[in-house]
């Protein structure tokens, strides 16, 4: 057996390992080396700094002015050519949207399957080669000050100062105000303009409204026809758009397209010219409360009152 017993006053333990170098040494040669030891340690220990730049949202990083961050928005806004992605875009609706075939928004950002479109994804939503002129353009800030033009003098004839004034006339009603007229219908160039007809033969049951409605419903019985309001090219027949039911789009030209919507039956398919009072459809109640058509003119992709197109009957 190995006889082990404490070290006695005067002997020195046995030191192994890192630090059996330091038996021996002088005090002061210890603690110098000790305190390198400690600060390269230290240095060791350090983590670097490394910058992190946030990309997880659009907001400006860059601490701008609020001014040139809400240009930089108004620019990509005002964009007509492309169009960002949202969740729950569909390539019939941004189509609809633009005023464009969806087969050609998928041929120009040559999409494989029209199905898989992502948030995020930009898409071209103009024909390559053209130029389309922003639909509502943000106005520039230039720091110039708008001023009210000043409204020309009263013609009413004038009078010598020390003239007595003469007397008024007996107060009268105020007639009632006018109905406020409906905006002024945008001039198109001549090879766009449509002569328009009524789609249906029913009774208006429901107004244009920019928010609540964008076109007009018009009542009628399950199969009445539905009519193409204009000549065009059958760009949608189907039930892809929620809130339409079945829906038919015609594009007439790189101007306008007319959507006829909550039909029963669909008569035209994809494609397919027609011409103005060509029965394109029958009518239904397809995700509507009550048999009707809906009917929209699209103007550039935004949706404008028909009343203003259509004729009067």
């Amino acid at each position: 057996m190995l006889n082990r017993r404490k070290p006695g006053r005067g002997e020195t333990r046995c030191v192994r390992g890192p630090l059996a170098w330091l038996v021996g040494r002088p005090v002061r040669h210890v603690l110098i080396l000790t305190g390198c030891a400690v600060l390269l340690a230290a240095c060791e220990s350090t983590p670097r700094t490394v910058q992190v730049v946030d990309r997880s949202t659009t907001a400006d990083k860059s601490g701008g002015s609020p001014a040139a961050t809400a240009g930089r928005e108004a620019s990509r806004l005002a964009d007509a050519e492309t169009y960002v992605v949202k969740r729950g875009d569909t390539l019939i609706r941004i189509a609809l949207d633009h005023g464009e075939d969806w087969r050609d928004i998928a041929q120009w950002n040559s999409l494989a399957d029209p199905n898989q479109i992502r948030p995020g994804q930009v898409l071209r939503v103009s024909r390559p080669g053209t130029s389309r002129a922003p639909a509502q353009a943000a106005p520039a800030d230039n720091g110039v000050a708008e001023v009210t033009p000043v409204a020309p003098p009263s013609q009413s004839a004038s009078r010598p100062l020390d003239a007595p004034a003469p007397s008024e006339p007996a107060a009268t009603p105020a007639p009632a105000p006018a109905p406020t007229p409906a905006p002024p219908r945008p001039a198109d160039p001549a090879g766009e303009r449509v002569e328009w007809a009524w789609p249906a033969g029913g009774k208006v049951i429901e107004n244009f409204h920019e928010t609540r409605n964008k076109g007009l419903d018009i009542s009628g019985t399950p199969g009445d026809p539905v009519l193409a309001a204009a000549d065009g090219k059958v760009v949608y027949s189907g039930s892809g758009l929620r809130g339409y039911g079945q829906l038919i789009i015609i594009k007439h030209n790189n101007t306008y397209l007319s959507a006829y919507a909550h039909n029963r039956a669909m008569l035209v398919k994809e494609g397919q010219a027609v011409r103005r009072g060509q029965k394109i459809a029958e009518l239904g109640s397809t995700d509507a409360q009550s048999p009707r058509v809906h009917f929209e003119i699209r103007r550039q992709g935004k949706p404008v009152d028909p009343a203003s197109y259509l004729p009067s009957r």
